[in-house]
């Protein structure tokens, strides 16, 4: 089976191609690079150095005729979404509209999509289940949200199979300190420098931070499983901002102290997601907690 997956040389991606690698499958990775890394991907892998909104991913299409699809390439970035939506919409909306008629056109069978809880917005601090209201708070929000939609509808009108993943906070080795859903990264990043970390608003809001390989699991089981459905991808567990970066500090061996900014726009205050529907239907459970995730990947960042 042939799975070709965008944005395969980032941070997800590229755990995303490794374990489908190892599975026994044909990874073809479609990544622009714009903040993937080419020496992510295994030289035996083909890369397409191509954007997902080129006339030319077509192309790709044609040669590699894949079965399934996994799209991970996305802008990600909340803040810079705020500043700049018409470019955020390009990458997430009309990139997502661009491969799934490229699905359309060459008969693939399965498509699967790297989707957020920040399509949620903002709730009371409760498990998140993916039924709750989908109230997004930034244009990333909406641009995740508005392919969700895309995406069922292609199942409706040209019955394209689909699996959509709602990640909670992702970490892990080889995630780049950018943006806040990289916060992990920021915080080892700047502390092993001894350097001093940017905290927005008063570090007690919270999030659900799910380990890289686990996301990358949940991925490989939605080949063959949880055809038409969404799924929360998370632990199901609360730790608030103030909270990991003293994890992070205590095995950093690092005594840094914080500063402390405003909150900005379109950070929700608690995200915490309910994942009883991944481990019922999709057969998914996480097998790393933060502290055994934070271990793994502070040996990671301590190796570069």
């Amino acid at each position: 089976m042939k799975v070709l997956i965008t944005g395969g040389a980032g941070f997800i991606g590229s755990h995303v191609v490794d374990l489908v690698g190892q599975t026994g499958y044909e990874p073809v990775v479609v990544d622009n690079l714009s903040t993937g890394k080419r020496e992510f991907i295994h030289p035996s892998y083909r890369l397409y150095e191509i954007d997902i909104t080129s006339p030319f991913l077509k192309d790709v299409f044609k040669k590699e005729k894949p079965d399934v699809v996994i799209h991970l390439a996305a802008q990600v970035d909340v803040a810079f979404s705020i500043k700049d939506p018409v470019s955020d919409a390009s990458q997430n909306i009309l990139g997502t509209i661009h491969l799934l008629n490229c699905c359309q056109e060459f008969n693939v069978k399965k498509f699967i999509f790297s989707s957020s809880c920040a399509v949620y917005g903002e709730k009371d601090d409760v498990s998140i289940m993916e039924t709750s209201p989908l109230q997004p708070l930034s244009y990333y929000g909406i641009s995740k949200y508005t392919s969700e939609l895309y995406i069922q509808t292609f199942n409706k009108l040209h019955q394209l199979p689909f699996t959509i993943l709602r990640y909670a906070n992702v970490y892990g080795p080889r995630q780049t300190p950018k943006g806040e859903g990289g916060v992990v990264s920021i915080f080892f990043n700047k502390t092993l420098k001894g350097e001093s970390p940017i905290i927005f608003g008063d570090g007690g809001q919270t999030r659900d931070f799910v380990y890289v390989k686990d996301v990358a699991l949940a991925n490989l089981l939605s080949i063959h499983n949880g055809k038409n459905e969404i799924f929360n991808i998370g632990c199901n567990s609360k730790t608030s901002i103030n909270e990991l970066y003293n994890k992070i500090k205590n095995l950093s061996s690092k005594d840094v102290s914080a500063i402390y900014m405003p909150a900005r726009d379109g950070d929700i205050r608690h995200s915490r997601l309910d994942i009883n529907k991944a481990s019922t239907i999709l057969g998914w459970q996480p097998s790393f907690n933060l502290e055994t995730g934070l271990v793994e990947t502070l040996a990671y960042y301590q190796s570069k």
